[in-house]
């Protein structure tokens, strides 16, 4: 394969944060599930090595957010993500149709990688909103409950710590569902550990 059919995608630094970030997102998973269903069948860690598990990866993937928050702003990974409102609903139906029928018939993908486009549409707007609303909530929640005494104490006659509790609990296990459906649209390329590959070399072939 010539070097003009690979396409740098994965700075250094965005491999480095992907890195931490996923290593610490599947220990706070594990913990997380320990702590939730720490009476249960589930339970394997110690309650307190869970809690103490769970609070240094959160503070660890916390810090490290902020290197994909610059890393973006500075380094020249948010073009990847400019919204262009025109035609987002139609871009974003031909990408569906292609997951749910296209990519089993043997269509070729709608909106390929290139150096100008990282993202098909389906996954741009997923990861703006996962990196820029769900994952800003579920670092504030943990915050908030590592340091319980900056939560309110009530909002409308409900107990502002389990409200905040449950946010968090709430959007943790919708971070989850969306790893799992990231591993497997990771798997749908050239070949099932292509995209696997890339974030390792930084190339995307």
């Amino acid at each position: 394969m010539s070097i003009k059919e690979k396409i740098y995608l994965y700075p250094v630094w965005l491999r480095i944060w992907h890195a931490i970030n996923a290593i610490g997102i599947l220990i706070l998973i594990v913990s997380g599930l320990n702590l939730q269903f720490s009476k249960g069948s589930l339970s394997f860690i110690n309650f307190e090595s869970a809690i103490n598990m769970h609070n240094v990866a959160g503070v660890i993937v916390s810090i490290n957010y902020l290197l994909f928050f610059f890393g973006n702003m500075f380094l020249g990974n948010k073009k990847y993500y400019r919204i262009k409102p025109k035609g987002c609903t139609k871009r974003i139906v031909k990408q569906a149709k292609y997951y749910a029928f296209g990519m089993f018939t043997g269509q070729k993908t709608p909106f390929p990688i290139s150096e100008k486009r990282k993202f098909n549409p389906l996954q741009k707007y997923s990861y703006l909103l996962i990196m820029y609303i769900f994952v800003p909530v579920i670092i504030i929640t943990g915050l908030a409950l590592l340091f319980p005494e900056t939560i309110i104490e009530s909002v409308y006659s409900v107990s502002g710590i389990s409200l905040t509790a449950l946010t968090h609990a709430a959007t943790g296990f919708i971070l989850s569902i969306f790893l799992l459906i990231h591993i497997y649209v990771s798997t749908i390329g050239k070949s099932p550990i292509n995209n696997f590959k890339s974030i390792v070399t930084g190339w995307h072939y």
